[in-house]
């Protein structure tokens, strides 16, 4: 019964939902970051504290938290003027693309994703970013078509029955 419910379900579910292939990440994977940053700070060279800033960054915007996420996107957009190569560059984009993406920032995300596929064209992770961004604006615009629909037909069937009681 219950796979039964779950094949009948399921799809709104992830319609609903979004169902992004994106990985998360829990807290002790930050705090474990944050812990790798301090030490770097402490001694290694501007290579392994650049690295580990990375990995922080690539937690906090793939973190559940959305105080998490705005933390990476400021600790990205801080660093995106320092990238030393393209595929730095690209790297910081598409990090940052998903933190707005995982904000809701759809439009920004979008365009940090077509940055990045300037650089790479044929980058899969940008190209499934670009397509989960687009699925992503097509659901909310459809889910927004369907709300006002809705108080459309509510008020016009408000509107009928008060006609109809006059009468």
């Amino acid at each position: 019964m219950e796979a039964k419910i779950n094949r009948l379900f399921g799809p709104i579910v992830t319609f609903i939902n979004g169902g992004d292939q994106l990985p998360w990440t829990s807290p002790d994977i930050v705090v474990g970051c944050e812990r790798e940053v301090a030490d770097a700070n402490k001694g290694a060279s501007d290579e392994g504290q650049n690295e580990s800033n990375m990995r922080l960054s690539w937690a906090l915007v793939h973190s559940k938290q959305p105080e998490d996420v705005q933390r990476g996107i400021a600790m990205l957009e801080a660093s995106l003027a320092n990238a030393s190569s393209p595929l730095q560059q690209r790297e910081k984009l598409y990090l940052l693309a998903v933190g707005y993406y995982r904000s809701g920032e759809y439009s920004r995300s979008r365009e940090l994703t077509v940055q990045c596929l300037e650089i790479a064209p044929d980058w899969r992770q940008a190209l499934s970013l670009k397509k989960a961004i687009e699925d992503r604006i097509t659901k909310d615009g459809v889910i927004g078509i369907g709300i006002t629909v809705t108080t459309i037909g509510l008020i016009a069937g408000g509107i009928i029955a008060s006609l109809v009681r006059r009468k």
